[in-house]
């Protein structure tokens, strides 16, 4: 079944039900607005604290885009690209552009004009809708992208370089158009994070997207009851692909604008909010102000929370360790997946398995695993190998790269380049990246090994441990770290801290500095190795 059904079915048996709120802390808290008296009285989005959103209301807003698009000649097959902040009209868009039988092409919010321009090339993008925050990078390449795209714009004071959206779309049927949508349609590309250059463009099928509707709701059990916190950029499958888990089971979702400790809190607090799922550095930081007191949990309604789960990267056990000391009585859960595996649920660790934390789990609902070595054959369990994952939501492909896609979709199974080791009980625990393995002095070195142990230092907010050539031993691993506020210790007292480390894996050098990473959490390792890959290690060789 198409996804687009859900919608429908949701529609019809909730209709009346508040689906979506978006929240922007940053706005002076005023009445509750809903979509219908935002553009009858109040046509700018951005200035108000809450919006919302129903389940009729938002199937009448996607059919009536996908009408529109299809009046202005988009047909079947044809690529829709969304450049949006999250907000409440992302969803509308992004399914009114599947009703159509067109391809969905959600684009990363961070990207330069440059970025945007060659991912429109990439997946042959027909129609870029965009919003306010990106009017100056396509207006840079508006002359370029616009003869043969059509330009469309959320928000208040179209450019003229545009249409606009709400006028557009106003006079439309609000009736779901009549295209036959098949499970085997295309239905999305999404662009991997391009930690290695440009990104690669990922097509997946309608398949893939009811897949993940399916697993989200196996292994957490949403119901109509839960209220699902969004904070992660949409664009993202993990943001979009544990939404799903509300569109399933036909439950609330909130959409918030913000990261800071006091917005998750007041958000979980005044929505009910049931599920959380936060990235690493927000559940740091969420702790850090609990344990320095500027968060008190005694201000807010929390006993409904039952459910923190976090994905998109390793998750530090010491990490989990002090967020049950705090929530004792919350489930903890991680995800692993890819873009390529239509994001979390590939592997499943399981709220029952509390006790493995660390580990990302077992093969997830529908999914099957196996660990490998450089030939393609599976190693022992307790031997290190290149993660493999199969099953309904793998791509399809890399859209126009035949190349990339033989190198990682054999016999169906979808090579990860995550570097992986099974425990006794057939949990799964990460290593590594494929790309980011430390090779000294003939030795592997697994960065996140080192960066789990530096955590554990009660000083340290944030560690990233890089490779960088080294004459003697090929590379030598160095350790960037962040300190929590007011914290201060010096770099010898963190290399004797290291010394409980096994030599070879001890850091050669540290600096301290802040831990870039991309808006789904990742750190971003080429860049720190761009930015600290000649640094002079003479001075610490001997150290440690």
């Amino acid at each position: 079944m198409p996804i687009t059904k859900l919608l429908e079915e949701n529609a019809r048996k909730y209709g009346n039900d508040v689906c979506l709120v978006e929240i922007n802390p940053e706005v002076k808290e005023t009445r509750r607005v809903t979509w219908k008296e935002y553009e009858l009285t109040e046509p700018n989005p951005t200035t108000h604290y809450r919006r919302e959103i129903t389940w009729s209301v938002f199937d009448e807003k996607a059919n009536r885009f996908a009408n529109m698009l299809m009046e202005r000649g988009v047909v079947k097959g044809d690529k829709v690209a969304i450049l949006l902040m999250n907000c409440l009209e992302w969803l509308p868009i992004y399914f009114g552009i599947l009703k159509t039988g067109a391809i969905a092409v959600p684009l990363n919010f961070r990207y330069a004009s440059d970025e945007i321009d060659y991912c429109l090339k990439l997946a042959d993008v027909d129609v870029l809708v965009f919003g306010p925050e990106f009017i100056g990078r396509v207006e840079e390449i508006a002359e370029k992208i616009s003869k043969n795209r059509l330009l469309f714009y959320v928000g208040d004071n179209c450019p003229s370089f545009a249409e606009d959206y709400v006028s557009l779309t106003a006079n439309c049927s609000s009736k779901a158009p009549n295209v036959e949508i098949t499970d085997e349609d295309d239905a999305a590309i999404y662009f991997s994070s391009g930690t290695t250059g440009f990104p690669k463009a990922i097509l997946h099928t309608h398949t893939s997207l009811m897949h993940s509707c399916v697993v989200e709701q196996k292994h957490h059990g949403q119901t109509r009851d839960d209220v699902f916190l969004c904070i992660p950029p949409l664009y993202h499958t993990g943001a979009k692909m544990h939404w799903f888990g509300s569109l399933i089971s036909g439950g609330k979702a909130v959409l918030l604008k913000g990261t800071k400790p006091e917005y998750v809190f007041k958000a979980v607090s005044d929505e009910g909010c049931t599920i959380v799922w936060l990235l690493v550095p927000w559940a740091q930081d969420c702790l850090e102000a609990i344990e320095k007191g500027t968060i008190k949990l005694s201000d807010y309604k929390l006993d409904q929370w039952r459910l923190m789960h976090i994905g998109a990267q390793p998750v530090p056990p010491s990490l989990i360790r002090r967020w049950k000391e705090i929530f004792p009585n919350h489930d903890y859960d991680t995800n692993y997946g890819l873009s390529e595996s239509i994001g979390p649920g590939a592997v499943h660790l399981g709220v029952e398995n509390i006790h493995k934390v660390g580990a990302i789990g077992k093969a997830g609902y529908g999914w099957e695993t196996k660990i490998v070595d450089e030939k393609g054959t599976p190693v022992a369990r307790g031997e290190v190998g290149e993660l493999c994952v199969k099953g309904p939501g793998v791509m399809k492909c890399y859209y126009h790269d035949k190349k990339a896609t033989d190198e990682v979709l054999k016999d169906g199974w979808l090579f990860t380049g995550d570097m992986a080791v099974e425990d006794p009980d057939g949990f799964i625990m990460l290593v590594d990246r494929k790309k980011d393995v430390i090779i000294s002095g003939g030795e592997n070195i697994y960065p996140v090994q080192i960066e789990d142990f530096i955590r554990t230092n009660d000083a340290v907010h944030d560690v990233a441990v890089i490779g960088i050539a080294d004459k003697r031993l090929g590379e030598a691993a160095i350790a960037i770290v962040e300190l929590k506020s007011n914290m201060v210790v010096t770099e010898d007292a963190l290399m004797e801290f290291c010394k409980a480390l096994p030599r070879y894996k001890r850091p050669h050098k540290i600096i301290f500095a802040d831990i870039p990473r991309n808006p789904t959490g990742k750190i971003e390792k080429p860049k720190l190795r761009e930015i600290y890959g000649s640094v002079n290690l003479v001075e610490s060789q001997n150290k440690g």
